[in-house]
């Protein structure tokens, strides 16, 4: 028989092959885990800490699926719309979520409602990320005071 027709080389040759595609699958799977998802659903009663033009520095408990201390920074950029940067302090972290919302006066009170991305987190939320969740409230005119609230689902 000719080198080339031999059985037991055809056979090497093949499981050789066999072998260097399964290393290569192997290399190229994912090596990440799923991504595990909680739901935030935050209340709080927040009070004025500082006010600083059309921006409303507010904090206060925050209580729900994570609880901790929330802190709100509400500007209100025209009539109708308003951003905020809102981070709450969880044990063992944070979550800091920025957005925008539309913005009405009604009276004694102003309402704005509107969608929160998850800018950052630190801690158990380090890798915490979301886009989509949802933000809306009250500010107290007399004090502007603010009750908010902010829901949705997050993955870290």
């Amino acid at each position: 028989m000719s080198q080339q027709n031999h059985p037991s080389r055809s056979l090497r040759l093949l499981a050789s092959t066999a072998a260097c595609t399964g290393v290569l699958a192997l290399l190229a799977a994912p090596t990440s885990l799923a991504a595990k998802t909680f739901s935030l659903n935050e209340s709080g009663s927040l009070r004025l800490s500082s006010k600083q033009g059309f921006t409303l520095n507010e904090q206060g408990p925050a209580s729900g699926t994570v609880s901790g201390t929330l802190y709100v920074h509400l500007k209100i950029v025209s009539s109708t719309r308003v951003t905020a940067e809102i981070s709450l302090y969880p044990h063992g972290g944070s979550i800091t979520c920025s957005g925008s919302a539309g913005y009405k006066r009604e009276g004694s009170i102003a309402k704005f409602s509107g969608a929160l991305s998850i800018d950052r987190g630190t801690g158990s939320y380090a890798k915490a990320h979301g886009a989509g969740l949802s933000f809306s409230g009250t500010i107290q005119r007399s004090n502007d005071a603010i009750v908010v609230h902010v829901g949705g689902t997050a993955s870290d």
